[in-house]
């Protein structure tokens, strides 16, 4: 749904819920309001939790400093550096 998303459903329900004064047959306006801010709250927890539960995969960089750099006058001149990317641990629900 998105953070977008429940705002607007948080704000569409305050306004059936507490601003809007209709009546309709086998409808209560103020009940629909409070489900769609319940929806919206529950929509924004839920989208904040996902953002918060990302993690980025950590990134390794291994030493410069190694047996197959070039050195001139003790310095190097070339070197190999190797970069990996981690990937995070399945969740526990995956088979």
């Amino acid at each position: 749904m998105g953070i977008g998303g429940s705002i607007f459903l948080l704000a569409l329900g305050a306004i059936l819920a507490f601003a809007v004064d209709a009546d309709i047959s086998g409808l209560d306006i103020n009940v629909v309001g409070y489900v769609l801010m319940l929806a919206g709250l529950v929509g924004l927890i839920v989208t904040i939790w996902f953002w918060n539960s990302r993690r980025r995969p950590a990134t390794v960089v291994r030493p410069a400093v190694r047996e197959d750099a070039v050195y001139r006058d003790g310095e190097v001149v070339e070197e190999y550096r190797e970069t990996t990317r981690r990937q995070p641990p399945p969740p526990p629900y995956a088979s």
